[in-house]
């Protein structure tokens, strides 16, 4: 209760200005979590990423392949762009977490690792970070971003509140002992001290939603997805953190 009538009063305050220029969530956090973040050997994150690393010259399924078998050194996915279309059904909406169980599915004779499993997480975490330091990829498709946007400024739950009255209307301010971020998408898959250890955007969604008091999406629903590729182009000319280190 003490939360949501904190809420309610932060979301009296005046707003900030709309037309600033986007935010890491690190801009936002603490010495001691910015620390973290910055050292590789600190950064308890990178744990996942040993482990997808791994992962990624696994063999596996009935061909017995790795993800390296087909794409080569994980190095070469330091660009690449999602969420996107698929290929092969381009109404569906695919981010990275959906493709690689797509692919082990479709294309190595293996069974799905499960959304947000520790292996699926940390082979996402592991690709991610190849392009860490790079500016955030995205596919343009005004189509899938606008769905994304009406996701983001939609009011839902008990509470009635957007996803945007939050993280853009009153970004910087304090809720309770904790500052809004701008809920940019940079640094993840992302460890997170609550959770104690690395998890995906979605969950991070369905923890937003669940503190409004919506009934969250599944885990790689097309809301979600559509969601997360509005997120990038909102965050557009951010540096890809993963993994990240937030609260």
């Amino acid at each position: 209760m003490r939360r949501v009538l904190a809420l309610l009063l932060l979301l009296a305050l005046p707003a900030l200005a709309a037309d600033r220029p986007p935010r890491s969530g690190l801009d936002y956090a603490t010495p001691g979590v910015r620390a973290m973040q910055a050292d590789d050997f600190a950064n308890p994150g990178m744990l996942w990423v040993q482990e997808g690393l791994a992962l990624w010259d696994r063999p596996g399924g009935m061909g017995g392949t790795s993800c390296a078998s087909c794409h080569g050194r994980i190095e070469g996915f330091a660009g690449i762009a999602y969420p996107r279309r698929d290929p092969r059904d381009p109404d569906k909406l695919m981010n990275l977490e959906t493709r690689i169980e797509k692919c082990r599915l479709d294309n190595m004779g293996a069974p799905p690792y499960g959304y947000e499993s520790r292996e699926l997480v940390a082979l996402t975490a592991a690709v991610r970070h190849q392009a860490r330091g790079r500016p955030v990829a995205v596919v343009e498709d005004a189509d899938a971003i606008a769905a994304g946007e009406k996701e983001f400024r939609q009011r839902r739950g008990a509470l009635d509140l957007a996803c945007a009255q939050c993280h853009e209307a009153n970004a910087g301010k304090k809720l309770r002992d904790e500052t809004i971020s701008e809920g940019q998408t940079n640094g993840f898959p992302a460890y997170r001290l609550r959770w104690q250890g690395v998890g995906s955007l979605h969950r991070r969604f369905q923890v937003c939603n669940q503190a409004v008091a919506a009934e969250p999406y599944p885990l790689g629903s097309q809301e979600y997805i559509a969601l997360e590729w509005y997120l990038a182009k909102r965050g557009a000319g951010l540096l890809v953190e993963t993994p990240a280190v937030r609260q």
